[in-house]
């Protein structure tokens, strides 16, 4: 069972059909006690990083679950979009401290001529490292995006797909049982799918 944690600021039904479409049984979930036996999770996430940092901290166990999930249980929990960057340890764009599960920042866009912010379409994400949540995907697969901010990882390791735009980011993240993309798979057809069959596997 996947659950998809609806915190008041995810696209949930996309996601949670895409999965259906898949074959993967899966759940939007609101309450932290309903999910003490969740198996995979999805931190999904549209919106500003310190509103979304704000539920997460101010939903009665929602963080400690979080936590013991990620760090204790170790099971597999997947970061979409600004749920990724909320798996870092700050962001520009607010003042809150992040999950900090993944040695990260998320910083601004650079200022230049000719670069639109938000990057919104279509764009490739380059397979930088293997990992089981990218596994046999073609080798420029090419993915949805939708953000004015982006991640840099401070260790080569945890970065797993790479994107170029204004500059080279990361646009997929893990550390052991922690994966997170920066794209949205559930809008990114055939190759979105297979991302997230890649997880539904784990």
């Amino acid at each position: 069972m996947i659950h998809i944690i609806d915190y008041g600021m995810g696209n949930l039904g996309s996601m949670q059909n895409m999965f259906k479409r898949i074959g993967a049984t899966v759940m939007v979930e609101s309450n932290p006690s309903a999910l003490v036996h969740a198996e995979k999770l999805v931190l999904p996430g549209v919106g500003s990083f310190d509103a979304a940092m704000g539920r997460i901290n101010e939903s009665s166990g929602l963080r400690d679950l979080l936590e013991h999930k990620a760090n204790v249980e170790k099971i597999p929990i997947l970061g979409v979009c600004l749920g990724m960057q909320l798996l870092t340890n700050s962001s520009e764009e607010g003042d809150l401290a992040g999950l900090g599960w993944i040695d990260a920042k998320t910083i601004r866009f650079p200022k230049k001529d000719g670069l639109k912010v938000p990057h919104m379409g279509w764009n490739v994400a380059t397979p930088f490292r293997k990992s089981p949540l990218i596994e046999e995907v073609i080798k420029e697969p090419r993915y949805y995006f939708v953000h004015s901010f982006c991640v840099h990882v401070e260790n080569a390791e945890h970065s797993i797909m790479r994107t170029d735009y204004g500059g080279v980011f990361d646009s997929a993240i893990s550390r052991d049982n922690i994966y997170g993309v920066q794209f949205h798979p559930e809008k990114s057809h055939r190759f979105g799918m297979h991302i997230l069959k890649n997880f539904a596997k784990l």
